[in-house]
C-alpha cells in the first residue's frame, strides 16, 4: 500500500494518543508501518510517550533503533534457527499479539537475548487488512515471503499485516488476554480500516486531471486535517458500548452467584460442549473438522457479553446451523437429537436472564438503587440511549457499593470518552462550515463526517 508519509504519520499519531488516553496505564506508544510483499519491511513510524499524569505526549523517534528509516526487512527480523527472536517476527507471520507480562521469562526479547537484560511490560497487536479489500480477484495473487520452513506465509489467511502497534505499560499492570490487550486488538481494527481508506484516497488522487485540481487540493488539504483530528471520535462508540458489555458481564456473574439453581449461559455452553465431545469421538477424521469449528463458535460466544437479543441472533445464524451440520454428519438418535434441540433453545433463553424480573427483585445482596440502575445501563446501548446516558454510567461507577474489577479504570475510561463525545458536536459543526465556506457545499463534508454517528 502506498500511503502519504504525512498522513500514516498524522494517522499513528492519533492512534497512539487515543490508546493511552483509553488506557490510563500505558505509558508509551510506537507504530511500525509494514510494507508490502514480499519484503514486508518493518519501518517506525510515529512513537510518543506520556511525560506526566495529565494527557500531554513527547512525539519524537529515538536516535538509534533498528526499526528507524529504511528499518528491517522481513529476512532480518523473521524467526531462523539459532538466530534472535524478535516479537515482531511472531506478529507478522502469525499474525497474533504479542504480550510480554513476565519479562523475565520474555522469550522474544532482543535486549534479554544479546545483553540478559530485561525489558518492561509491553504488548504488540498487528493491524490486520483483508486481502479482499487490496487485491482484485482478476489480478495475480502476491507473492508473499517464506518462513524458515521454506512455506510461504499467510496462505491459510484471509489478512495481510498492514502495522504492528506496540503499547508499553507500567509494571505489572498488564496480562494476556486481559481487557487493555482488546482494547488494542479493537482499535487496530480501526487503524486497518483507516489504513485502507488513506490507501484507496491515493490511488484516487493519482487519477484526478481536472481543472479544478487547485480548488480540490485546497479542500482536500483542509479535510485531512480535519479527519486526522477527528479518527479518534470514531473509536469512541464501540470503546462505550465495550465497557457497557464489561458491566453487563459482571452484572450476569453477580446473578449467576447468587442463584445457583438457576441454568446461566455458561452452564448450558458446558453441557453442549460435552455433548459435542461424546459425538465428535464417533466422527470420522474429515467430519471432525466441523465439530472443530462448533467448538471454537462455542467458545467465541461464551466469551461474548451480548445484549439478549444480539446473542439470540448469533445462535440462530452461527451455533444452530453448525450443529444442523454435525446432525447431518453423525448417526444420532431423535432423542439426541431432541435432546441437544432443547439445550439450544434453553441456551436463548438464559440470555435473557440478567432481566428476569422475579431474579431481580429477589436478589437481596446490593442496593436496589444500585441493582435499577445496573440493570438499566447493561441492558442499553450507546448512542442510541441518548448523551445523558454517559452522566449515568458515571453516577452509577461512582456508587460506593459497587464492588467490580477494575472499577477505578473503568471510572477514568468512561470520564475520558464523556468528555471527547461532548466535543464532538461543536467540532463536526466547525468542520462542516468550514469547508462549505472554501467551496460550492461540495459533497466531501458529509462523505468525512457521515462516519461519525454510527
Amino acid at each position: 500500500m502506498e500511503i502519504n508519509p504525512e498522513l500514516l504519520d498524522k494517522i499513528c499519531r492519533n492512534m497512539i494518543e487515543t490508546i493511552l488516553l483509553c488506557l490510563p496505564h500505558a505509558t508509551k506508544g510506537t507504530i511500525y508501518r509494514i510494507g508490502p510483499p514480499p519484503e514486508l519491511r518493518a519501518v517506525r513510524v510515529a512513537s510518543g510517550k506520556r511525560v506526566s499524569s495529565n494527557s500531554h505526549l513527547e512525539w519524537g523517534l529515538p536516535e538509534r533503533s533498528d526499526y528507524n528509516y529504511p528499518g528491517k526487512s522481513w529476512d532480518q527480523y523473521r524467526d531462523k534457527p539459532g538466530g534472535i527472536l524478535e516479537a515482531m517476527g511472531w506478529c507478522v507471520e502469525r499474525q497474533k499479539s504479542w504480550t510480554s507480562d513476565k519479562p523475565d521469562e520474555n522469550i522474544r526479547s532482543v535486549r534479554k537475548q544479546l545483553s540478559g537484560e530485561r525489558e518492561d511490560f509491553h504488548h504488540m497487536e498487528p493491524v490486520l487488512i483483508p486481502k479482499a479489500h487490496l487485491y482484485s480477484p482478476h489480478l495475480p495473487k502476491p507473492k508473499y515471503p517464506k518462513n524458515f520452513h521454506g512455506q510461504e506465509i499467510w496462505q491459510d489467511s484471509n489478512y495481510e499485516v498492514g502495522a504492528v502497534i506496540k503499547i508499553h505499560f507500567l509494571d505489572h499492570t498488564i496480562k494476556r488476554g486481559d481487557r487493555s490487550t482488546k482494547i488494542i486488538k479493537k482499535l487496530s481494527r480501526s487503524l486497518g480500516t483507516e489504513l485502507f481508506s488513506l490507501y484507496l484516497r491515493e490511488a484516487a488522487l493519482k487519477a484526478q486531471k481536472d481543472l479544478e485540481e487547485e480548488r480540490f487540493r485546497m479542500c482536500n488539504e483542509l479535510a485531512h486535517e480535519l479527519r486526522n483530528t477527528l479518527t479518534k471520535w470514531s473509536f469512541l462508540y464501540s470503546a462505550i458500548n465495550h465497557e457497557i458489555s464489561f458491566l453487563r458481564e459482571q452484572w450476569e456473574n453477580l446473578l449467576s452467584d447468587n442463584y445457583p439453581d438457576v441454568t446461566f449461559k455458561k452452564h448450558i455452553l458446558d453441557k453442549l460442549k460435552s455433548e459435542l465431545e461424546d459425538i465428535t469421538k464417533h466422527l470420522d477424521h474429515d467430519d471432525r473438522e466441523i465439530g472443530k469449528e462448533l467448538f471454537k463458535f462455542q467458545d467465541e460466544f461464551s466469551n461474548l457479553a451480548l445484549l439478549p437479543q444480539q446473542g439470540k441472533m448469533w445462535v440462530r445464524n452461527k451455533l444452530r446451523p453448525k450443529w444442523f451440520e454435525v446432525f447431518s454428519r453423525a448417526s444420532l438418535s431423535v432423542e439426541k437429537q431432541t435432546k441437544i434441540l432443547a439445550l439450544l433453545q434453553e441456551l436463548e433463553n438464559s440470555l435473557f436472564l440478567g432481566q428476569d424480573p422475579k431474579l431481580i427483585k429477589d436478589l437481596k445482596t446490593i442496593p436496589e438503587d444500585l441493582k435499577n440502575k445496573w440493570v438499566k445501563i447493561a441492558y442499553s446501548s450507546f448512542p442510541s440511549s441518548g448523551d445523558h446516558f454517559l452522566d449515568e454510567i458515571e453516577e452509577f461507577l461512582d456508587h460506593p457499593y459497587l464492588n467490580i474489577p477494575h472499577k477505578h479504570q473503568s471510572r477514568k475510561i468512561m470520564r475520558a470518552l464523556k468528555t471527547l463525545v461532548h466535543i464532538i458536536p461543536e467540532v463536526e459543526y466547525k468542520a462542516n462550515k468550514a469547508l462549505k465556506d472554501i467551496g460550492k457545499g461540495t459533497n466531501g463534508s458529509s462523505i468525512i463526517f457521515s462516519g461519525l454517528h454510527p
